[in-house]
């Protein structure tokens, strides 16, 4: 496994055989990259990403308690900006069987060989930035909670066919989604209301965790009694 090879050697094994390949595919579904729930029964994956940064550090504890005081399991996808911030809070989270705490990269930037940026944001330059976008934040999680993530997200969700395998050599494996939960904390409460309710069996939904101020919290809140009496569950 990639965490028990010293650090130094691990990010060089994966320079030598990665440093020289160009990419030559850019966006969010790549081939191995998980955008959905092999399954037909009505079943929705909540994921909630905390990005971080100046705009982004926010912790919605209203909506972390509404989940627990009901019973929603959700994965909780932890930039390194964030967790900065709230490490204390992430001992509280970890606690909960309910929450899954994976890997959202330690700066938030998209998964990338060449730096290509998506919304903006400079992706990784190379392999090695790469290497320690993922790998470090991974670290950082695994030890605060016990548990080595198994997904990671790469900041804007965009990634090349080259960061794609590099992950999967690292160990883990890249976490997409196929609804747009909340647009980024930007969605109405309405807005969020509706995307989960229009989203499709086996679905991973894109949310956020870190602006408490948005649309996200009402617009699940709303959501989920409405799902569930429909008989869809959440995993």
């Amino acid at each position: 496994p990639a965490h028990d090879v010293p650090y130094a050697e691990l990010k060089a094994g994966i320079v030598k055989a990665y440093g020289d390949c160009i990419p030559r595919e850019w966006g969010e579904a790549l081939s191995g990259v998980k955008t959905d729930l092999d399954t037909d029964r009505p079943v929705i994956a909540l994921t909630f990403d905390a990005c971080g940064g100046a705009l982004g550090s926010g912790y919605d504890a209203d909506l972390i308690r509404f989940l627990t005081h009901q019973q929603v399991p959700a994965t909780l996808f932890l930039n390194g900006r964030w967790i900065d911030f709230h490490w204390k809070d992430i001992l509280e989270i970890r606690d909960c069987s309910l929450f899954e705490i994976e890997n959202h990269g330690r700066m938030h930037k998209p998964c990338s060989v060449s730096g290509r940026a998506a919304y903006g944001i400079a992706g990784t330059a190379g392999v090695a930035e790469l290497v320690d976008e993922v790998e470090m934040n991974a670290r950082m999680i695994e030890a605060l909670t016990g548990r080595k993530p198994r997904f990671y997200r790469p900041g804007t969700a965009y990634c090349d066919e080259i960061g794609v395998q590099i992950v999967h050599d690292l160990g883990y494996e890249v976490a997409g989604y196929n609804v747009l939960g909340d647009a980024g904390a930007t969605y109405t409460c309405d807005q969020v209301r509706e995307a989960l309710l229009t989203a499709p069996p086996g679905a991973i939904v894109l949310l956020h965790m870190n602006h408490p101020g948005s649309g996200t919290r009402e617009g699940v809140m709303q959501a989920i009694p409405l799902l569930r009496q429909r008989g869809v569950s959440f995993v």
